[in-house]
């Protein structure tokens, strides 16, 4: 009996399906999905992808959300009057250096250790997504040139080929689990829940009063922060307020000064701090939030 070798394309569906990843066909030598609804018939069924990469030399779709993946995608300019935005970092040329500047300011190392491939114009890093949070697709939410795709998105898989470009395996290992600082990012901030008093309060009473109990759980995240994890929450809490800030809720200065003095009182030094909380606004300017005000029964 003659047996046929599988093209490249197939045997990269399959490599794929190997690893629980949902696949499903793009248009050859492009990213579109080749099919509609490509996230609900996305598949792990080797018979099906071997009826469909056997019907045409499909790029690889990997649906990130069935495949419990978020994938950090780090590009590079596009053109030459494709330049970073004001108040980006001095020293960012591309996604990589805005994750790896923000690794920094997180005090974490860049998360680099994972499944890893090269693409037309940078790199994907693939996570394992957390559980119990439904991480969405984002774009320059964690930095310039870097988008994320969880639910609701794909990536170009390994194998296949744009504009004349191979999507290659840099690092071929198991998908590390999503570092729980960039996931914090990820994730808007939850302001604490409204409590109902008796007591006859102003719509403007209970509006400050939340934003208040919102800024105290921030500086509280600053103040009980270990050795070493200072900066890093300082962070994180000026990125939730600093979305408040970028919605009108909060004033930027007041907030920034009192997200330095508790830095402070806990041992940064004001440079440091001052660089982190304007970093942590930046960031957080990328969300607005505002706070809806109760409506009357």
């Amino acid at each position: 009996m003659h047996h046929t070798t599988p093209c490249p394309l197939l045997r990269a569906a399959f490599k794929a399906i190997e690893r629980g990843w949902h696949v499903f066909p793009l248009v050859p030598g492009e990213k579109r999905p080749a099919v509609r609804a490509w996230e609900s018939r996305a598949t792990t069924d080797c018979r099906r992808a071997a009826r469909c990469w056997t019907a045409g030399r499909y790029n690889v779709g990997v649906a990130t959300g069935p495949s419990r993946l978020v994938v950090i995608d780090l590009d590079v300019p596009k053109h030459s009057q494709d330049r970073p935005p004001a108040g980006t970092p001095a020293g960012v040329a591309d996604g990589r250096d805005a994750l790896a500047h923000l690794a920094e300011q997180a005090g974490e190392p860049f998360p680099g250790e994972t499944h890893t491939v090269r693409t037309r114009r940078g790199l994907h890093l693939y996570f394992a997504a957390p559980a119990g949070v439904e991480l969405r697709n984002t774009a320059s939410v964690l930095g310039w040139k870097v988008d994320t795709r969880a639910c609701g998105g794909y990536v170009v898989g390994a194998g296949s080929t744009v504009d004349g470009s191979r999507y290659l395996v840099l690092r071929d290992e198991e998908p590390a689990p999503l570092p729980d600082w960039i996931r914090e990012l990820l994730v808007p901030a939850s302001l604490p829940p409204q409590v109902h008093v008796t007591t006859k309060l102003t719509a403007n009473d209970r509006h400050r009063a939340y934003l208040d109990a919102a800024e105290g759980r921030e500086l509280e995240r600053v103040t009980s922060a270990r050795p070493g994890q200072r900066n890093r929450a300082l962070y994180l809490a000026s990125v939730a307020l600093g979305q408040l800030v970028a919605g009108g809720e909060l004033s930027a200065s007041e907030v920034a000064e009192r997200l330095v003095s508790t830095a402070l009182a806990k041992g940064l030094a004001e440079r440091e701090a001052r660089a982190t909380v304007a970093s942590g606004f930046r960031a957080g300017a990328k969300r607005p939030r505002t706070v809806a005000p109760r409506r009357a029964a």
